[in-house]
């Protein structure tokens, strides 16, 4: 969970270029990251897919000033306004942008091309309708920050107790590694996002990392089913409150905009 959603990626850096902070290539090249190529398909009066590019100038042109996302769970629709149909491709993807200014919202669909052992991984962003609506579920960011260090806090004892994998040293040792590899030579957020919204993100993306830490290295010490659903529970409200966290951070770009 250390790594960026590509709905993360495409508000920030779709943000600072909107602002006039960064050039369209510098933004389209964050956005992109490593895969392949990003495309945008439905764009209002293109009967085909675009380019990234060309895409963020059209939504200027139709009126989007910013963007935010949404990371969306079953029975937690998080940064979601409408309409069904919308919500329904968000959910399957697990994420999506939403354009504010212009009800237009984005949805990527990765696959993978090429032949094997060159295989590189190609986004197809569906541009669709959506409902003008606030979002659901979202905190400010000092909601987020105060929810992020009590779930934390509760989750780590309740691990700790189970002595579950992911609650220790080796955990530590874990996010560690992963963060030193997935912050190299990249950004958290991209220019013009205030501090707060760094930090924030940062402790979201280390907590997400510890609940997949914990999940992947199986069980650990919770080998009965009471202890293994106590896990469950102890983890289930720290990753929605990671997703929430997440979402308040990339959408405080628009938040902070909206209140000058």
């Amino acid at each position: 969970m250390l790594s960026e959603p590509r709905s993360g990626r495409l508000a920030a850096w779709g943000n600072a270029l909107l602002a006039g902070l960064v050039p369209p290539d510098d933004a389209a090249s964050a956005i992109v990251g490593e895969d392949a190529v990003h495309r945008v398909r439905g764009l209002p009066g293109e009967s085909a897919p675009v380019g990234l590019t060309f895409a963020l100038g059209r939504l200027r042109t139709l009126g989007v000033t910013g963007l935010r996302i949404a990371l969306p769970a079953p029975g937690h629709p998080l940064g979601l306004s409408g309409p069904p149909e919308f919500n329904a491709r968000a959910l399957e993807a697990e994420e999506a942008v939403v354009c504010h200014g212009a009800a237009f919202g984005l949805v990527p669909e990765p696959h993978e091309a090429g032949p094997e052992g060159d295989v590189h991984v190609e986004v197809v962003w569906h541009c669709l309708p959506v409902r003008e609506a606030p979002p659901a579920d979202v905190p400010s960011l000092g909601e987020a920050e105060r929810e992020l260090a009590e779930a934390l806090r509760e989750a780590t004892e309740v691990l700790s107790r189970l002595d579950v994998a992911g609650s220790g040293p080796v955990a530590e040792a874990a996010i560690d590694a992963y963060r030193a590899r997935a912050e190299r030579g990249r950004e958290v957020l991209a220019p013009g996002y205030p501090p707060r919204a760094v930090r924030v993100l940062e402790l979201a993306q280390r907590v997400g990392l510890l609940i997949s830490v914990a999940y992947e290295n199986g069980h650990g010490g919770a080998v009965s089913a009471s202890e293994m659903a106590a896990r469950a529970q102890a983890l289930r409200p720290v990753e929605r409150t990671s997703r929430r966290a997440q979402v308040a951070a990339y959408n405080s770009f628009v938040e902070q905009r909206e209140i000058r």
